[in-house]
């Protein structure tokens, strides 16, 4: 039985990147239809547990490529210089 406006996947989340989506909905989330969102804030406010379940979740490439598309005006700067590093990344000023 399915509750109307409630996603099954929010089940999904661990609480280290529910804290990074303070913004957001919760029970609107869902870990595939909003990958870019959770990935976007778990590389910009994420702990090295949310990190973790972020790789494990999506892997690599995934996140990679989604980063790399993120506007560089969105980034903190500190996450910024960091994943630039680790993901091969290089951020335009661009608007999505």
């Amino acid at each position: 039985m399915s509750t109307i406006g409630f996603s099954p996947s929010v089940n999904k989340l661990p609480q280290s990147v529910k804290v990074v989506l303070w913004s957001y909905q919760l029970d609107q989330i869902e870990v595939e239809k909003h990958k870019k969102i959770i990935i976007f804030q778990v590389l910009n406010f994420g702990s090295e547990e949310a990190i973790r379940w972020l790789f494990n979740q999506y892997g690599f490439a995934e996140i990679e490529k989604i980063a790399d598309s993120i506007p560089l005006y969105q980034w903190n700067k500190k996450s910024l210089s960091f994943w630039k590093i680790v993901l091969f990344i290089n951020p335009k000023d661009r608007i999505v």
